[in-house]
Parts: C-alpha cells; structure tokens; sequence
C-alpha cells in the first residue's frame, strides 16, 4: 500500500498533539517509555485503530539471531490506511532507523518518538520524528536518573521599572549624585 505524505504528516501531528499533553514526575527511562508506549496506545485505540505492543518488525535480528525478529514499540493497524510502526527511544540508535526505514519499505508509517532534551537529529524520509522533551535529574541510585515532564506555565512578561537607570558622570552608584 503506498503511503500519501500528507496521511503520514496528520498521523504524525496528531500523535505530537497527544503526547505533548504528557505530563509526569521522577520516572525511571523503562518507566518514561512505557508512559509513552501507554499514552500512543490509548491514542490510537481511541481512533478505533487496534494497537499491537511488541509487534514483530519486518527487521530481523543481525546475526546470530537472524532466524529473529525486531520488535517495535508500538503498531496500529488501521482499516482506512496503512499500519504505522511506532519507535521510542532516549538515545540515538541506528538500529532504530534501520528498523522504520525497513518497516517503511514494507509500506508502513513509520514514526520516532524520540525523549529527552537532547538536540536530535532529524532522520531520513520518509521517517516521520515526534520530540518529547523531558528533563533528568540524579535519582536515590546514582546509575538510574530520574525524569519528568512538567506542564507548560506560559507567564507574561514581569513589570519593568518606570525609572531612569541610566548612569552619568556625576552620580557614583553607590553613595548617588555628587
């Protein structure tokens, strides 16, 4: 099934509009994904979509586990378009590329969910990447960081002073004029 680049970009935007909503305190990484993996489940069930965790990706393993499948994140099988085949990761894993490009040949839409706050490198065509930033901070086990997503507070911008601060030659800052 061939897959329309505006289907893959409403997909995309729509699932970025979900998570974004996201909001959680001093979670584990295994704890973050499976958020994660939870919220895109309820995400596409709710669009009457069935939704596969741990599906088996058209990727097999690298040797000597060839005989294997790679697993994905998430999938969705949908009646009206082509099953999407959703990765999350922290980190930059090129097996995860290789894996969505793979699933993208096999006519699937491929989505990266990528977390943290890292720069990340957009990846090729036609791999469609959602960001969710997440802040970390040292945990009770200094080898498992804590993270969390806090909602965004918009604030306006605080009151500025209505008095005249510039300095000139006669005023010394700290005993003033003279």
């Amino acid at each position: 099934m061939q897959v329309a680049p505006d289907d893959a970009e409403l997909i995309a935007a729509s699932l970025a509009e979900r998570i974004s909503a996201l909001i959680f305190l001093d979670r584990t990484p295994e704890q973050v994904t499976e958020l994660l993996v939870e919220e895109i489940a309820d995400w596409a069930a709710g669009r009457g979509w069935r939704v596969y965790r741990r599906a088996a990706s058209v990727l097999p393993l690298p040797p000597p586990y060839a005989h294997r499948h790679s697993f994905l994140d998430v999938a969705c099988a949908r009646p009206d378009g082509p099953p999407l085949a959703i990765e999350i990761d922290r980190s930059n894993r090129r097996r995860s590329v290789e894996k969505l490009l793979a699933e993208a040949e096999a006519g699937r839409i491929p989505i990266w969910v990528r977390w943290g706050l890292r720069g990340f490198d957009p990846p090729p065509p036609p791999i469609q990447m959602l960001t969710c930033p997440v802040t970390s901070r040292p945990g009770p086990d200094p080898k498992t960081p804590l993270h969390s997503r806090l909602p965004v507070t918009e604030r306006p911008a605080p009151p500025h002073t209505a008095a005249d601060l510039r300095v000139d030659e006669q005023t010394d800052l700290f005993t003033g004029p003279g």
